[in-house]
C-alpha cells in the first residue's frame, strides 16, 4: 500500500448538518501504521494565553491516537466499490488501556481525491452511538528539498516510522513522516505529548515548521525529518528511551 496523507474536511453526526471543529490530519505509512491528530480550532477550544501559537495546552486537543489500519475491498448492492477499514489503536490520548480498542468505517471514493467515510460510533457530545459521516481529502505529496546535499530530492518522497515501546516505564510512542508532514504521539504513564510539523517549501517560509506541540515529553520528529541519517531497523536514543526505525522507504 502506498503511504497517504488525509485531511478531514468535515464530520457529520446524522441527522445534524456537517461541521469541522478541528484541524485533523492522518498520516499512514506503507505498512499501514498511522498517527491521527485532531486539534480543536480556537472557537471550539478553551481560551488560554500562550507565548507561542504552536505550543498549546492539552485542553485544545480533541483526540490523538496511533496504531495500525486494515482495509478490505467491498462492493455495495448498487455494484459500486468501497472499502471497509479498521483502525486498531496502540496508543491514545484518551486512555492508557488500548487493548482491544479499534474503530471501523466504510470508505467510499469520490472525485478530486476525496473519500466519504460512513460508520457508527459514540458521539462525544451526547454519549450515544450515532451514525456519522466524515469527508476526507488526500492532498498531493510535496518532495522535501532540504538543501543538505544528500540527494533527497532525487530519492523522491519519504516515508519514516519511529516506534517506542518501553513497558517498564509504561511508554508507547509513534512518529510517522509521509512526504511533507511529520506527526508524533507519546504516552508515558499519565503523561501525553504530541507534535505536528510541515515542510513549507522554498521561499520566505522555507524549511520544516512546527504547527503544534502539546505536552513536555520529547518526540523524535527532528530525526524523522533528517532521513539521510536513519537506516531501517536502526535506533534513535534520547534519555531512557530507545526509538526503533521500523519503516524507511521512498516513493
Amino acid at each position: 500500500m502506498a503511504p497517504s496523507i488525509s485531511i478531514r474536511e468535515h464530520i457529520r453526526w446524522l441527522p445534524d448538518p456537517a461541521s469541522e471543529p478541528t484541524t485533523t490530519l492522518v498520516l499512514t505509512s506503507a505498512e499501514n501504521r498511522f498517527v491521527d491528530i485532531r486539534i480543536l480550532k480556537p472557537t471550539h477550544s478553551p481560551s488560554t494565553e500562550s507565548k507561542r501559537e504552536d505550543v498549546l495546552p492539552l485542553s485544545h486537543l480533541d483526540w490523538a491516537f496511533a496504531g495500525t489500519s486494515t482495509s478490505v475491498p467491498q462492493r455495495g448492492e448498487d455494484g459500486k466499490a468501497f472499502a471497509h477499514s479498521t483502525w486498531k489503536h496502540w496508543v491514545s490520548s484518551k486512555t492508557r488501556d488500548v487493548d482491544g480498542v479499534s474503530d471501523e468505517g466504510d470508505m467510499f471514493p469520490l472525485p478530486e481525491g476525496r473519500v466519504l467515510e460512513k460508520g457508527r460510533m459514540s458521539n462525544p457530545a451526547t454519549g450515544v452511538v450515532t451514525e456519522y459521516e466524515e469527508l476526507w481529502f488526500d492532498p498531493p505529496f510535496r518532495v522535501v528539498e532540504d538543501g543538505k546535499g544528500d540527494g533527497e530530492g532525487e530519492r523522491g518522497n519519504c516515508c519514516v516510522v519511529l516506534q517506542l515501546q518501553d513497558d517498564e516505564h509504561e511508554a508507547r510512542g509513534v512518529v510517522v513522516r509521509v512526504g511533507q508532514y511529520v506527526q508524533g504521539v507519546l504516552r508515558v504513564g499519565e503523561g501525553f505529548s504530541l507534535e505536528r510539523w510541515e515542510w513549507k517549501g522554498k521561499g520566505k517560509d522555507e524549511g520544516w515548521q512546527r504547527l503544534v506541540r502539546m505536552g513536555d515529553l520529547w518526540l523524535p520528529c527532528g530525526p524523522a525529518m533528517d532521513d539521510g541519517r536513519l537506516k531501517e531497523e536502526g535506533e534513535v536514543k534520547y534519555g531512557e528511551y530507545l526509538w526503533k526505525v521500523v519503516e524507511l522507504s521512498y516513493f
